[in-house]
């Protein structure tokens, strides 16, 4: 036997009684039983929420309230004082219109401009010129009263006489030249379009509104201010870094000389196509903290990252059509009952060109709460815009009351619609305040949970 047996059988016979005695000593297998149970207490523990109350409303009361008495009343009077020189304007431009047809000035400045060339649009050229700088003159009184004198009397102008004309003269020199430039196309495009010149106008419209928003900054504002690169600061580190961030397409930030002018505060960002630039007024950096300056910018560069120059070009190139089909309509239906003691009958006769500003006039001021409502949701959206950017609606709202000066704080529901470009004081106070309770939780929104 080998020895691995061997030691099989020895393990076998010591292992053996020992599993006989297991066996043996087994207990008797008992049925399942429940398992004992205790009664637990339950509790909810305390919500520990650290989110300090904000109330929306009271912070929009409490700006509104810090402009008051004196200063509120005058404010108002201003801006409703302007509602009145709309139709004081339309009014005192169909009577220019007027006197011009209904003494046949217009007619005998067309003969004028015939006997002195027989191409059509050297015509067009001289009359355009001389029709421009008369309508200029006979404007001037009202020009004078509403652009220096109620400037001043309001307080909002920094210029004496002298200054203001000189702007004016600028001014009417840039007109002067898109006049004898655009004028004369449009009187072409008639002549060659025949019934679908109203058509051919609007596009010709909506291709001078974008050159005036690629060119005006770059070539026609600096002839009325001095722009020099803001000097190197925190601020300006700020406000590029702003830029970047929003993929605003500036290396460089401008300053403008606006305090020759006026005290009013601004900044934009303007150009397009290709010539944008980021300006300030000085104002805006001697009557504001950092804060506010970059509240003011971040709503500025709403507009080019919303592409607010397409949308007002699309929106307004359909305003024009509407006013071209109305001028087109309104001079046949004038001309067939007045034309005979005018002169003037057929559109392209340069002679009617009164009558066509006399109805583009008219148009404009009908379409008022149109154009005005454009404008004004474009600013709404740059306001939600920048507020996200920046984070700061506390400024922006301080920024608001410091518009005031000239802009009336609480109008009606519809004296907003119909006269407001911008949005309303309250309406854009109300925006930051219920901005800044959506958002009182962040951190860096909380510390300033506490009423203006």
């Amino acid at each position: 036997m080998s020895f691995a047996r061997i030691a099989a059988a020895i393990l076998l016979v010591f292992a053996f009684p020992a599993m006989a005695q297991t066996d043996a000593a087994a207990p008797v297998q008992l049925g399942p039983r429940a398992a004992p149970t205790h009664h637990v207490e339950v509790g909810a523990l305390p919500t520990m929420d650290t989110t300090p109350s904000f109330d929306a409303a009271a912070a929009t009361e409490r700006y509104l309230a810090q402009v008051g008495g004196a200063a509120r009343a005058k404010s108002d009077a201003y801006f409703e004082g302007g509602y009145w020189l709309q139709l004081v304007d339309l009014i005192y431009g169909l009577v220019i219109a007027g006197l011009l047809l209904g003494l046949r000035l217009s007619d005998r400045l067309r003969d004028w401009a015939e006997e002195r060339t027989h191409s059509r649009y050297g015509q067009t050229l001289i009359y355009v010129g001389i029709y421009t700088a008369a309508v200029t003159v006979a404007g001037l009184p009202l020009a004078v009263y509403e652009g220096f004198f109620r400037e001043h009397a309001y307080g909002l102008s920094t210029q004496s006489f002298w200054a203001w004309a000189g702007d004016f003269g600028i001014n009417f020199a840039v007109s002067l030249v898109v006049s004898l430039i655009a004028l004369p196309i449009l009187y072409f495009v008639i002549r060659r379009a025949h019934e679908a010149w109203w058509a051919w106008g609007a596009g010709l419209s909506v291709i001078l509104l974008v050159l005036e928003f690629a060119l005006a900054p770059v070539f026609v504002a600096p002839l009325l201010n001095h722009y020099s690169p803001l000097p190197a600061s925190p601020l300006k580190e700020r406000v590029l870094s702003l830029a970047r961030a929003n993929e605003v397409p500036v290396d460089n930030v401008w300053l403008v000389d606006a305090s020759r002018q006026s005290n009013r505060i601004s900044a934009n960002v303007s150009g397009f196509l290709g010539t944008t630039r980021l300006s300030l007024n000085d104002n805006l950096l001697k009557q504001c903290p950092p804060d506010e300056v970059l509240a003011v910018l971040g709503h500025e560069m709403g507009h080019y990252v919303l592409d607010h120059a397409t949308r007002l070009i699309l929106l307004m190139g359909l305003v024009f059509a509407g006013g071209f089909l109305f001028a087109n309509w309104g001079f046949r239906w004038l001309t067939g009952l007045f034309g005979g003691s005018w002169n003037v009958r057929r559109l392209e006769d340069v002679a009617g060109l009164p009558l066509l500003a006399a109805l583009a006039s008219l148009y404009g001021f009908v379409m008022t709460p149109v154009t005005n409502t454009i404008i004004r949701t474009t600013e709404q959206q740059a306001d939600i815009f920048g507020v996200n950017a920046v984070r700061q609606p506390d400024a922006f709202a301080r920024v608001t009351l410091k518009l005031s000066t000239y802009r009336k704080l609480e109008p009606g529901a519809w004296e907003e619609i119909i006269f407001y470009d911008h949005p309303s004081g309250r309406t854009r106070i109300e925006t930051m305040m219920r901005w800044k309770k959506e958002h009182i939780a962040d951190p860096d929104i909380r510390d300033s949970a506490r009423l203006p």
